[in-house]
């Protein structure tokens, strides 16, 4: 049973990484940033919310009083953390970007030391190190060679951006959790999101788009693949693995983030990026807690 559960792990990480052909597609169709974190959140909360009421309608019943939990996930962190990872998509690489994204778990680890007073031990530190370091290649401002321009800062910011914003998750969630199935926090992460977002995004030149047959295809692929079968799948395997080894598995995403680049886009990186790359791996490895 460990076996299929671990492949399920493994598929769901391979299906995050993903997302940046979905993404570059949409660009490609003349949307912005903005509108193509709306067209992912709304989309996946569409397809959420079938699942469940056809499935599992109990668990849509949420208190009002709980809202907060979910303004937290949705809002300061799904949408933000989104927004700001298709932004250096754009402006970057998928690589660089979902490189940056995976400094998540350094965030975490501060965040959880100020909000849980979890403990700050020298395993941490020195991943927190490695995540730094690596974030430093990877942005080509160290070393600084003339064959490798730095990163701008405004795109620094906003793959740093994606990883703070990816990290609040973990905060405002394991707060929901206490009260919350994992299935109607991400039910209503994506729903809190697509009411946050679909008032400030502008589809009325959109027309044309709309009626090309390859929006559609991306509309639904990235919102069900990337999105909601990678959440299901994840979720199942966790069934029978500890969420420890279970967010050690699922590190495989930024590798498929680097590789769907290279292969789709022509996206190339240079040895000292790839080595960057190894670091934050072997720094989000090493940050996992094992009881």
């Amino acid at each position: 049973m460990q076996k299929r559960a671990y492949l399920l792990i493994i598929t769901s990480g391979i299906l995050w990484g993903t997302i940046g052909i979905f993404v570059r597609g949409l660009y490609g169709l003349g949307f912005s940033s903005l509108q193509v974190v709306t067209l992912r959140v709304f989309s996946a909360s569409v397809i959420m919310l079938m699942y469940l009421l056809f499935t599992r309608p109990e668990l849509l019943k949420i208190r009002f009083r709980d809202f907060p939990y979910f303004v937290g996930t949705g809002i300061f962190s799904l949408a933000f953390f989104n927004l700001c990872y298709f932004i250096t998509i754009r402006e970057t690489s998928i690589a660089i970007a979902v490189t940056l994204l995976y400094t998540a778990p350094a965030f975490v680890v501060v965040l959880s030391r100020i909000f849980f007073r979890e403990s700050l031990g020298a395993k941490k530190l020195f991943s927190l190190g490695l995540t730094l370091a690596g974030c430093a290649f990877v942005t080509g401002y160290l070393p600084e060679l003339g064959n490798s321009p730095s990163l701008s800062l405004p795109w620094l910011l906003t793959g740093l951006g994606a990883g703070f914003g990816y990290a609040l998750y973990s905060i405002f969630g394991k707060a929901a959790l206490k009260k919350y199935d994992t299935l109607t926090i991400t039910a209503y992460t994506f729903i809190f999101a697509s009411l946050a977002l679909l008032p400030f995004s502008n589809f009325k030149n959109s027309g044309e788009a709309f009626s090309m047959e390859s929006f559609w295809i991306y509309l639904a692929g990235m919102g069900f693949f990337p999105s909601v079968l990678a959440y299901l799948l994840y979720t199942k395997g966790l069934e029978e693995v500890e969420s420890s080894r279970a967010s050690i598995v699922a590190t495989i995403e930024p590798v498929v983030g680097t590789l769907v680049g290279f292969f789709f886009f022509r996206e190339v990186l240079s040895g000292w990026q790839l080595a960057g790359v190894l670091l934050i791996l072997a720094a989000v490895v090493l940050i996992q807690e094992r009881k």
